[in-house]
């Protein structure tokens, strides 16, 4: 393959031979930069680096602003709210009710936001402040 240039910043048709001759003797090859960039590109890349990893968990902890997001993370935390009522329903039933499972229901109450209905509000408000109250009675004082 052979280029031939006319003049200065002026090229002409790239002219081909046909066939492709070897010297023999040195072994080595000519490449075109677009063929080692991609034998390069095809190589495993090595360990991820410790910055690499901070980097991950730090885009992690952005907190998501994407509503459906938000809505699971509600629904799963009230499900484990519901679990956890459930579980201090069976301690009374059983005659007392655990201090580990009061403090965890306080622990799941703790930094909700306001649902934007009123009586829910309010019925939770009321479930945290009666487990703090029992909590309180057993000598228990959660943040």
């Amino acid at each position: 393959m052979a280029i031939r240039i006319d003049g200065p910043g002026r090229t002409g048709g790239i002219q081909g031979t046909g066939t492709t001759r070897r010297t023999e003797g040195t072994g080595a090859t000519f490449r075109l930069p677009e063929q080692e960039q991609a034998s390069r590109s095809a190589v495993a890349g090595g360990p991820i680096g410790a910055t690499d990893v901070a980097s991950l968990l730090a885009l992690q902890s952005i907190p998501s602003q994407d509503p459906r997001e938000k809505k699971r993370k509600a629904v799963r935390r009230g499900l484990d709210i519901l679990d956890v009522l459930e579980g201090v329903r069976l301690d009374l039933l059983g005659g007392g009710v655990s201090p580990d499972r009061l403090e965890r229901l306080v622990g799941l109450m703790g930094g909700r936001e306001p649902t934007g209905d009123e009586r829910l509000d309010a019925l939770v408000a009321d479930i945290d402040l009666r487990a703090r109250v029992e909590l309180a009675k057993l000598g228990r004082f959660p943040d």
